[in-house]
């Protein structure tokens, strides 16, 4: 267990959203995850969240504007559908979260 600021977040949100029906925890390539019934929508790796929000997702009308699609593949194009939200932003993950699960539970 860390102290991190960033990382106790993704703690408490873990905590939080693993209280609704179908969410658990879980891995994404070794990284702590949130799963909703079996399908991961978000996940934590190096003071960064990482969210399921599909390839329509608008980060800069969202108001995000310290993003990245995730892109853990050297040799292939980054995975749209993922937005990588930095800690310097960690006002917005719980929020980002919800709408991850939204998007999923659909």
């Amino acid at each position: 267990m860390t102290n991190k600021p960033a990382q106790l977040l993704f703690e408490a949100l873990l905590s939080k959203f693993c209280k609704q029906d179908g969410v658990a925890p879980g891995k994404m390539m070794s990284a702590p995850a949130m799963k909703y019934r079996g399908k991961v929508f978000a996940f934590f790796y190096k003071e960064e969240m990482t969210f399921k929000l599909g390839k329509d997702f608008d980060a800069d009308a969202y108001g995000i504007s310290n993003w990245t699609y995730l892109s853990p593949f050297k040799n292939k194009p980054p995975m749209k559908a993922w937005i990588t939200v930095s800690a310097t932003q960690s006002n917005l993950w719980e929020a980002l979260t919800q709408k991850a699960l939204d998007q999923i539970a659909r």
